[in-house]
């Protein structure tokens, strides 16, 4: 019993010291173009590739993958945010919809606008093979859907706000899933988060925006059979003119609440761990309406520091077509700190993908 309290609350702690929120002065690069892996089985739901941050190394890239996903849930991918001088990353989070994530087009079916790469139906999850590389010999829910969007203009910019980021701001309806009950990212996407810091390789001043592991079949499996690599960069790779050291916000992000709108609406904040009372259980992931300041990043790491007592935490257990490239090549997006502009919205466009096809790599 001691050593189960004592695991838990390890766990708990854990993952608030990895999770607390990231804030930089530059820009993340465009998003990789790269082919998305074959669904592995039923239940899988697509997680895409995103750039996070090392205080050390800078941006580097998280490899898009597939997870278990909790049943009836489904994934809003983070995104980094422009506002009050600095680009504070959002994390992602399961719920019931698919919230904000900045407008961001990842591709496979997150369009910048909820998620059309399936759905639950009871307790099972039915993919549409128009968006998602599925194959019907090992998954049978299937259906196919056209997803059309009318969009005036389609790129690889991978944050929101600012100059030459996405202008979307959260609708009414994903106002309202904001305050919905979320869940914190799997730990075994969290530990896919880590083992990709690990590698040099995924770092954007190594890589150029250009990925050899940009996407997986499973999470943490970086052997060759389950690696796609990047097609391409998402634009041209422009190093920038700051070490990450003096990129990083020293100060929490509470001292520098972002205030665009794009910044409200989603509690996929996580707020930080805070060890609970003597013998009380804690939740380390089902908090809403957090402030845009105190996002946590499950991708931060920090050094792990050890609860006082024997508290312990709640933390969330494990319980995703067709060939679809990621995103069309276009203009690069800047990288350094930007004043705040808004230009008029931009709109998103996916076209549907070419027949069935599975490339083993990009």
């Amino acid at each position: 019993m001691i050593l189960s309290v004592i695991v838990m609350a390890f766990s708990a702690a854990s993952f608030g010291q990895v999770a607390v929120g990231i804030s930089v002065r530059i820009g993340p690069p465009a998003l990789p173009v790269y082919a998305q892996p074959i669904c592995p089985g039923p239940g899988y739901l697509w997680t895409p590739g995103y750039w996070a941050w090392n205080d050390d190394g800078g941006y580097y890239w998280v490899p898009g993958t597939w997870v278990v996903a909790p049943v009836g849930m489904l994934w809003t991918p983070g995104y980094w945010g422009w506002g009050g001088g600095f680009y504070a990353w959002h994390p992602g989070y399961w719920g019931p919809h698919v919230g904000f994530y900045g407008g961001i087009n990842y591709g496979f079916g997150y369009v910048g606008v909820g998620f059309v790469g399936g759905e639950w139906r009871g307790g099972g999850f039915y993919y549409n093979r128009s968006v998602t590389n599925v194959s019907v010999t090992n998954v049978t829910n299937v259906y196919n859907k056209t997803v059309v969007v009318n969009n005036t203009t389609v790129n690889n910019v991978s944050y929101n706000g600012g100059t030459g980021g996405v202008q979307a701001h959260p609708s009414a309806q994903e106002e309202s899933y904001a305050h919905e009950a979320h869940t914190a990212p799997l730990a075994a996407q969290t530990q896919h988060a880590q083992l990709a810091a690990q590698n040099r390789q995924n770092f954007a001043s190594v890589n150029q925006g250009r990925p050899a592991i940009a996407a997986t079949a499973k999470p943490g499996d970086f052997s060759n059979h389950s690696v796609v690599a990047a097609r391409a960069a998402g634009a041209a790779y422009h190093p920038p003119a700051m070490s990450p050291k003096e990129a990083r916000v020293a100060s929490p992000a509470t001292s520098h609440p972002a205030t665009t709108n794009a910044s409200r609406g989603n509690n996929e904040g996580f707020r930080p761990f805070t060890p609970p009372a003597k013998n009380n259980s804690g939740n380390a992931g089902n908090n809403n309406n957090v402030n845009r300041g105190n996002s946590q990043n499950n991708e931060g790491f920090h050094s792990f520091t050890p609860p006082a007592n024997n508290n312990h935490g709640n933390t969330n257990q494990n319980n995703q077509s067709r060939y679809n490239e990621s995103r069309p090549q276009s203009q690069p997006a800047p990288h350094q700190s930007a004043p705040h502009s808004s230009p008029p919205p931009q709109q998103h466009h996916q076209a549907p993908p070419p027949k069935e096809e599975h490339r083993g790599k990009g």
